[in-house]
């Protein structure tokens, strides 16, 4: 099996919802937006795993960071990985592997890729250091930023990249950081079980909902203004999905059911 099939079954395992507009996407686009995604699950499956302490989160994101910043035109998979080699029988395979999710980008694209993934894995790391401590609003959009709003300055340069399509970059981040906030809505009272939350001192469900609502405004001014064509076709999905994950929360329900996901997903394609 080639890397490129392997990153997309890799893909279907670990995300049904991005599996398919990363799948609809053009080639050359399709690498490189397949391995952002890996490579950011890579290091979100450090930070979120529930049998690692914060000590030894940080230091694998850290070292993840570092061979990424090593990285050069020959480097290998083997040789990205080497710093990780002593956790791979407690981390998922996703994560061993992000030296290959690395590589799968295309040359002309993979340095920012990786400098997003490095960025974010240090930021990651000081997140677990200071046990996603989160007292104000402020604090609330460092975080968000930190794992989901540059993941939307990200996706805005691949959209450039490709095609030159250009985007409100301020949006990008509202992009990010609103489906962020139903990811925290989502896994709220999970988070509480390992003793982290992230509502600012004060907040109720309410606020999360206002916040998630005002960035998924600025989620939408980002996808209306972009142009018919692949980079349209993959937001058009998360977003669709991200504003009915919102109202049946606000409803009080845990989440869409299978069936609400095909429904919207075949109604976004249509």
């Amino acid at each position: 099996m080639n890397l490129k099939k392997d990153a997309l079954k890799t893909l279907k395992e670990t995300s049904r919802t991005f599996y398919i507009p990363i799948s609809r996407l053009p080639n050359g686009l399709q690498e490189a937006v397949t391995s952002a995604y890996l490579c950011m699950r890579a290091i979100d499956e450090i930070e979120d795993h529930p049998h690692l302490d914060n000590q030894t989160k940080a230091k694998i994101l850290r070292d993840i960071s570092l061979a990424l910043q090593s990285g050069c035109k020959n480097i290998t998979h083997e040789e990205m990985t080497e710093v990780i080699k002593p956790y791979q029988q407690i981390i998922p395979e996703v994560s061993y592997r992000f030296g290959e999710w690395a590589l799968l980008a295309p040359s002309s694209i993979a340095g920012r890729i990786w400098e997003a993934t490095a960025a974010m894995a240090d930021r990651m790391a000081y997140w677990a250091d200071n046990n996603w401590t989160i007292k104000t609003k402020s604090n609330l959009d460092q975080y968000t930023f930190s794992v989901a709003g540059s993941v939307g300055l990200l996706l805005s340069d691949l959209w450039g990249w490709y095609d030159n399509t250009q985007t409100n970059r301020e949006d990008a981040i509202g992009f990010g950081r609103g489906l962020q906030a139903i990811n925290i809505l989502r896994n709220h009272q999970e988070d509480k079980l390992r003793g982290v939350s992230f509502f600012p001192q004060g907040w109720q469900l309410e606020d999360m909902h206002h916040y998630a609502r005002y960035n998924l405004t600025l989620a939408d001014a980002y996808t209306k203004s972009l142009p018919k064509g692949p980079a349209l076709q993959f937001c058009q999905i998360p977003l669709t999905l991200a504003h009915a994950t919102l109202e049946v929360l606000i409803l009080g329900k845990p989440k869409l059911t299978r069936h609400d996901v095909i429904s919207l997903v075949a109604q976004v394609c249509s």
